[in-house]
């Protein structure tokens, strides 16, 4: 992988530890791909934090879903939860295939990337 892209993969692994809406495995595979980063593991670390980023990323379709549901009510609150289905509906009209928090943004710009690393 060339130095920019890894810079900026480094980058978004870092906002994705940082997400508040990241969960603990992705956390922690990010965790330790960034430790393996320059090491022999770090095509082993690769494989795996992408194969969490690609399990974890959540569809538009698939937030709308949870969002509505009464599991996404519970997880937001009933106020909240409406406004994640609006906002998803909104972005989803605009073009948007993946939720937009700031985890599953990180995780898209990571894999978009995934073919360079």
């Amino acid at each position: 992988m060339n130095d920019s892209v890894k810079e900026y993969v480094v980058e978004k692994v870092k906002d994705l530890i940082a997400a508040p809406t990241c969960c603990a495995e992705t956390r922690e595979a990010a965790q330790s791909w960034l430790d393996a980063v320059g090491s022999e593991q770090e095509a082993e670390q690769t494989k795996k934090l992408i194969a969490e980023l690609e399990m974890d990323l959540v569809p538009i379709d698939g937030l709308i879903a949870f969002a509505g549901s009464e599991n996404g009510v519970q997880v937001f609150g009933p106020e909240k939860a409406k406004e994640v289905v609006a906002h998803a509906k909104e972005i989803k009209a605009a073009g948007a295939k993946y939720c937009d928090c700031p985890a599953c943004a990180a995780a898209q710009a990571i894999l978009e990337k995934k073919d360079a690393l």
